[in-house]
């Protein structure tokens, strides 16, 4: 097994059985052996392939038909391609060599020398020229669906139109791996020093009191001070949203969806867990996991409640002073971790969740306490789950007003696309 067998097999699940790349690749790693070398190259393959999938099938369709070639055929010269056009470290002979061979497992000599043909013609003449129109191009360099780019462009408005191109190229970057340090047990400059003395390139990431960016650390659930509960693995956009609650230190949160408890355990670390927080969601599975990294990281004030919100339930409060929502979205600002996502979203799925938030910050909003507030995020860019969907909430409830209102963007601020807003009542 090879770092470029293990790509091809997880692009197969993910074409073939649309599989979450990251699952897949998760699994297809475990099994493999390989060290990690290999197992860097294979998730660089894989995450490759998908971020420039468009751009790399018009390099190929200028010299072959992929429509009529085999699914598996389609797939090695993907990998090669993606070597060939946007890698400079693999000598091209391997590279091709590579994909031949899967060709001749499929339909012998033939079919290897097709393939052969058409990688060195790619290799040769590169990427086809771009459109000239800006949208266009966008979409075309960085194999972005045109829908996805109207919405980043009506998301950034005319003022910013100009950061169109940077905004897309964000989102087909690789992103560092960015780390929250458990300040109930280490700081972050203590957390940066730990790293580098191993070795591994760490430094303090700006706007958060607790963000470590980190290189070559490999996989990080297997680090000792991981394992120690020193700290989570948490994008400093999800870090933000723990911090726009600044929750007091002894106050009684709901964390609404709260999935595996991400934001939960940021909230307990900011209370010095000596407030309550009830961690409400419909999966319990999610709040398993969640129960598992509030006791690896040492946090006791951590209530798992399975509940439909929408439905309510006696098992939560009548009010909170602060309510944090991370609602359920189109996950358009994490496309940078998952690359396919574009490629399985339509323009179609935006609306039914912006109907699901909007029925969600209806049932919650009566739960916040008189002078509290609540916190909203999204991980997405779209006007209709951000700053439409507080407008409308705040039509429907005008006893809260609008205190605090953010976006990030992978060009601008190091971390994914998300929305925030702050509503506080009266």
């Amino acid at each position: 097994m090879t770092g470029r067998a293990v790509a091809r097999k997880v692009l197969e699940r993910v074409a073939q059985q649309k599989a979450w790349a990251t699952l897949a690749l998760d699994a297809e790693l475990k099994a493999s052996g390989l060290d990690e070398r290999e197992r860097r190259f294979a998730s660089e393959l894989t995450y490759g392939v998908l971020r420039h999938q468009q751009r790399l099938d018009d390099a190929l369709a200028r010299h072959a038909d992929i429509r009529k070639t085999p699914p598996k055929v389609v797939l090695a010269l993907r990998v090669a391609a993606y070597q060939l056009l946007l890698l400079d470290r693999v000598p091209p002979y391997a590279i091709v060599d590579d994909a031949v061979t899967v060709a001749k497992k499929v339909g012998g000599a033939k079919l290897g020398g097709f393939v052969n043909a058409v990688l060195r013609k790619v290799a040769n003449d590169g990427f086809p020229a771009l459109p000239d129109e800006p949208r266009a191009r966008a979409s075309a360099e960085f194999s972005m669906p045109r829908w996805i780019v109207d919405e980043v462009a009506a998301a950034l408005g005319d003022a910013q139109a100009h950061e169109l191109a940077a905004a897309i190229a964000g989102f087909a970057s690789q992103p560092a791996l960015t780390l929250r340090a458990n300040r109930r047990r280490i700081s972050a400059d203590e957390l940066v020093a730990a790293l580098a003395s191993e070795g591994i390139e760490a430094s303090r990431a700006d706007g958060s009191d607790d963000g470590v960016i980190v290189r070559g650390l490999g996989d990080p659930a297997k680090h000792p001070r991981f394992i120690a509960g020193d700290f989570a693995v948490q994008d400093l956009g999800a870090q933000r949203v723990a911090q726009l609650a600044a929750p007091a230190s002894t106050a009684h949160i709901l964390d609404a969806c709260a999935g595996v408890g991400g934001k939960s355990c940021h909230l307990a670390e900011l209370q010095n867990d000596q407030g309550r927080i009830d961690a409400a969601d419909l999966s319990g599975t999610k709040l398993t996991l969640m129960a598992q990294s509030a006791k690896r990281l040492g946090h006791q004030s951590i209530r798992g409640i399975q509940v439909d919100l929408v439905a309510g339930s006696s098992l939560l409060a009548p009010s909170y002073p602060l309510i944090v929502l991370d609602a359920p979205c189109s996950g358009l600002g994490v496309l940078r971790r998952h690359p396919d996502a574009k490629w399985r979203l339509t323009a179609d799925a935006v609306a039914p969740l912006a109907q699901l938030q909007a029925t969600l910050l209806d049932a919650l909003l009566p739960r916040v306490a008189p002078g509290g507030k609540l916190v909203y995020s999204v991980c997405s860019f779209t006007n209709r789950e951000g700053p439409e969907q507080m407008t409308a909430a705040l039509a429907r409830h005008p006893e809260f007003r609008l205190v605090v209102e953010e976006r990030t963007w992978p060009h601008r601020d190091e971390c994914d696309a998300f929305y925030f807003a702050a509503l506080q009542r009266a």
